[in-house]
């Protein structure tokens, strides 16, 4: 008990400060009568689309929570709902912050630069707060009263799969109408981004906070999870060490979240006005607390001959690298982003083929720094070092989900800047904190994913100890037919998602289309657009088309063992590992170099605004939308759900 103390109080600290930094968010007073209408049809439309979604989910939740009550164990069953609550919670309250945050960044962008930049990284860290801590507290509770880690699978079984509705869901609504709004608006009526005439630009600041807020923090919420309680259970077999290994990855947890809440600290006081360089030091300074932490605790307390602190900060130093790597490729500071914007003078086709390329380099550093990971964390403490490395990646994931949804909330103040005529000075700034959130997004997505790998492959090991399979041989015919089937797996899921996204997007395509040509004086700013139309187009097809695709992580492992056995599962797990990590990455990648691509042109460069090249890496950008906010990051949760899934029925097998 004393010890969960420990691990609770730096908890309940950073609930008391994300509701302080939700009340000085809230304590700004907006003016604007325009804004305030244009906010609140965002804040309606986000609303309704996660109330309609959740109607949804909780239907598949109370299915799952019955087989699991009745057929495998009660007590998992109850994990799973309280995995799915708080999942639901986390990324509910991260979007009602940042519903409420962005019409106030825009507007207090006239006032003051840092203003503006301080509002949407407060709205950001409520969001990172609130995930961790709630990880950490629905994990620690249900040690407490059942202490049996293995029934905590359940927890993150929930957070999985409602993690899984909510990418897909929110990815499916946000570029249907991201991409829908770009190609009338942009390409065919050269009329600005978030352009009040254009009847998708509602829909589309919407879907950042459906997909990019609400679906991302249920997402990171779920890895965060899956990473602790993968840990746990490999912390049960181990003996010989002074230190309980099964709470170490709460303890850890916990002080990652001392170590995120000093960074956002000196992020907020910083007097540099330039965002990313502020968001580098914040991160640098929360990685060497964190490094400094876990040594001293190694030193003090463990005793281990810093075999815990070196897989550990492996894991860190992995997070780093590939954060680093995926920023090298996706900002336009660096040249591959700034040899991809000048592709787009000679056509869409040109881009396109280059940001594929670029996306698929970009693998080769980020899985060999895994690798590397892999195996020095596996010499220093086993599988068990592993599991510890990938906690150790996201230890700092307060302060980096903090800076990753900033983003949204910048890009929704600059749509409500555009849209309610505040000038073009405001409008100017922020696109500026906006280019810097694709970035920063970009780094998120990729740490997230690298994260995965290493928990995968965890619970790849704790199915083999619950199957009591001890070694799996490649050349077996029926461990080859499940990698082949695992390997395909995450092309089918992005395939289906991403049709998806292309369905709606051409309805929304058509619709404004229609607006234009039935609308008197529309394209003249004269008539009205009627946003309704495209919300309603973009909710109905992004519920409709969400369940195929997250019903493909739970069917698939159990048709796999029940039809092939349980050889066939585990090859299954390893093909699913191996090809949806170097996906993932790809995709997001090349989905982040695209946008970052445009907006350089959109700086002033090729052409600026309007001419041929941008209206080329704007539809290299529609191209990379559903990459980068659908399919990729999506695919880190769905090669962990299909492992929840796995060890849950390994019992039976």
């Amino acid at each position: 008990m004393n010890n969960l103390l420990i691990i609770i109080l730096p908890v309940i600290l950073s609930f008391v400060i994300a509701y302080l930094f939700t009340k000085k968010i809230l304590k700004y007073s907006v003016k604007n009568e325009i804004a305030k209408e244009i906010n609140l049809a965002i804040k309606e439309g986000a609303k309704a689309f996660i109330n309609k979604e959740q109607r949804v989910i909780i239907i598949f939740a109370l299915f799952v929570f019955l087989i699991l009550f009745f057929f495998v164990n009660k007590l998992t069953a109850l994990s799973f709902i309280l995995g799915a609550i708080f999942s639901t919670l986390a990324g509910y309250i991260g979007m009602q912050i940042a519903t409420s945050a962005n019409v106030r960044v825009a507007e207090s962008l006239e006032k003051s630069y840092k203003e503006g930049l301080n509002l949407a990284f407060l709205a950001g860290s409520v969001m990172g707060l609130m995930v961790v801590s709630l990880s950490i507290l629905g994990i620690s509770l249900l040690y407490y009263f059942f202490k049996d880690p293995q029934i905590i699978y359940g927890f993150g079984f929930g957070a999985s799969a409602i993690a899984l509705f909510a990418r897909v869901g929110g990815g499916i609504y946000t570029k249907a109408a991201d991409v829908g709004a770009d190609l009338v608006g942009k390409v065919e009526s050269d009329i600005p981004e978030d352009d009040p005439r254009n009847a998708a630009v509602i829909a589309d600041n919407v879907g950042d906070n459906v997909g990019d807020v609400n679906g991302m923090g249920a997402d990171l919420f779920e890895s965060y999870a899956e990473a602790i309680i993968a840990a746990m259970v490999l912390g049960t077999t181990l003996i010989g060490f002074s230190f309980n290994a099964v709470l170490l990855p709460l303890f850890l947890g916990s002080l990652g979240l001392i170590s995120s809440l000093i960074g956002i600290f000196w992020i907020y006081f910083s007097k540099n006005t330039n965002p990313q360089k502020t968001f580098n030091q914040g991160t640098y300074l929360s990685t060497i607390l964190m490094i400094a932490f876990i040594l001293l605790a190694d030193y003090l307390l463990f005793h281990s001959s810093f075999k815990i602190s070196f897989a550990f900060i492996l894991g860190i130093i992995a997070g780093v690298v590939i954060g680093f790597i995926s920023e090298y490729y996706t900002s336009s500071s660096y040249t591959p982003t700034k040899k991809l914007a000048e592709s787009s003078q000679t056509g869409a086709a040109t881009n396109i083929i280059n940001g594929l390329s670029l996306g698929m380099k970009s693998t080769f550093f980020p899985v060999v720094v895994v690798a590397l990971a892999v195996l020095g964390s596996y010499y220093f403490l086993g599988t068990y070092g592993i599991a510890l490395a990938g906690v150790g990646m996201l230890s700092t994931l307060a302060i980096s989900l903090a800076i990753d949804c900033y983003g949204p909330v910048a890009d929704n103040a600059a749509g409500i800047a555009q849209m309610a005529n505040l000038g073009e000075e405001v409008r100017k700034k922020a696109e500026e904190l906006d280019s810097v959130g694709n970035t920063t997004a970009a780094m998120g997505k990729g740490f997230a994913i690298g994260s995965a790998g290493l928990t995968a492959l965890v619970l790849l090991v704790s199915y083999q100890q619950i199957s009591q399979l001890n070694i799996l041989n490649l050349a077996e015919p029926k461990v080859f037919v499940g990698i082949l089937i695992g390997a395909l797996l995450p092309f089918l899921f992005s395939a289906l998602t991403m049709e998806a996204v292309g369905k709606s997007a051409s309805k929304v395509v058509e619709e404004v289309r229609r607006q234009f040509r039935e609308i008197t004086g529309l394209k003249e700013g004269k008539g009205k657009a009627e946003y309704g139309k495209c919300v309603e187009i973009v909710t109905e097809g992004a519920l409709k088309e969400m369940v195929l695709p997250s019903l493909i992580a739970i069917i698939a492992p159990i048709l796999v063992a029940f039809i092939f056995g349980k050889e066939s599962l585990g090859g299954l797990l390893i093909g699913s590992i191996a090809s949806g990590f170097i996906l993932a990455l790809m995709m997001a990648n090349s989905g982040g170099a695209w946008d970052n691509a445009k907006k350089y042109i959109e700086e002033g460069h090729f052409g600026g605004k309007k001419s041929e090249p941008h209206k080329a890496a704007v539809i290299g950008d529609t191209v990379g939308d559903p990459f980068k906010d659908t399919a990729g990051p999506s695919l880190n949760i769905l090669i962990k759900l299909i492992s929840v899934v796995a060890i849950l029925i390994a019992p039976f097998l």
